[in-house]
């Protein structure tokens, strides 16, 4: 599989060995543990705030909506990296096929794409909310808002769509090891057996645009927004937009703090356990801090949650009493 030194022309690459996290065994049962129990939230915190809006009457309303496309979207986002994970700290090979990685490349970057439409569209919703109250009712409705969140995952999943087939196109013919936990185009394009000037130029200039022009859109909207707040004379409302738009910047900052970092220039030469670590806060990390984000900081969303767990816990009790 590897290609010998000086030859270009071998067998191309049929797999890849994610290299992962190469720790003694004790440590990758550590790490197995503690990732599985991140997983295991992630899931439940998500899936709470999805069965919330659904359940309760009072957030069916745009912004609660969107909310739960953006919960729906952390569930897929973090399961298109996390169970591959956790299956490579304990396998001995950590081997993952041609199409394999590249699925894996295409959907976990197509979801992280949706995200930043989808945080863009709850900035414009928070916007128009705040600063355009008497036109909000009749421009965000409810049909309107499906509308934009199914806009948001049609265009998430289009984008990336030539990245991925540019990358795809280069010739793997060994080494095929990427030293990363997922197959990331900066490792990928460094194991290609002839130099892509052109493609590492278009992913990066992709990414560049893709990302300022959506953290543009979204810091605009909440300055617009934090301009009308100090405006309202209520201090009780005043604390209330806050809370709620202090929801949404606390996420947009972590998210794109740390993509910046990592895919603005792609082919920097950042070392592998910096891009690791910054990978697996944004693509690991953010998606179990967000339900904690917005349920603690949001008396709606508190609300809805205890009666969802008040619920539950009644129809469990149920058939004891009978």
């Amino acid at each position: 599989m590897k290609n010998p030194e000086g030859n270009n022309h071998s067998d191309p690459v049929s797999e890849f060995i994610l290299l992962g996290f190469p720790y003694i065994w004790e440590v990758q049962i550590f790490l197995f543990s503690l990732f599985s129990v991140i997983y295991v939230l992630t899931l439940t915190g998500n899936l709470c705030i999805i069965c919330a809006v659904w359940w309760d009457h009072h957030l069916h309303t745009p912004m609660y909506i969107l909310l739960a496309n953006f919960s729906f979207l952390e569930l897929w986002y973090v399961t298109s990296t996390v169970p591959n994970m956790l299956a490579n700290f304990l396998s001995e090979t950590k081997t993952i096929s041609f199409s394999g990685c590249f699925l894996q490349f295409y959907f976990f970057f197509s979801m992280g794409t949706t995200e930043t439409f989808i945080l863009s569209a709850m900035a414009f919703d928070r916007y128009l909310a705040i600063c355009r109250p008497l036109h909000y009712p009749t421009v965000m409705t409810v049909q309107r808002c499906i509308r934009l969140g199914a806009c948001c995952w049609l265009c998430g999943f289009s984008c990336f769509l030539l990245p991925v087939y540019l990358i795809s196109q280069l010739p793997f013919c060994g080494p095929n090891t990427i030293d990363h936990f997922l197959c990331d185009p900066g490792p990928l394009m460094k194991l290609s057996c002839v130099p892509a000037p052109a493609t590492e130029i278009i992913c990066a200039t992709f990414n560049s645009v893709l990302i300022f022009s959506t953290f543009l859109f979204i810091t605009s909207s909440y300055t617009l927004v934090i301009r009308a707040v100090l405006r309202v004379p209520s201090a009780e409302g005043r604390q209330k937009a806050f809370s709620t738009c202090g929801s949404h910047l606390a996420v947009v900052s972590l998210f794109y703090g740390s993509i910046m970092v990592m895919y603005v220039s792609p082919t920097a030469g950042n070392p592998a356990g910096i891009q690791k670590m910054v990978t697996l806060f944004y693509s690991v990390m953010t998606p179990l801090f967000n339900p904690l984000i917005y349920s603690l900081r949001n008396k709606e969303m508190k609300e809805a949650l205890r009666k969802l767990f008040k619920s539950v816990i009644f129809v469990q009790r149920k058939p004891l009493k009978n």
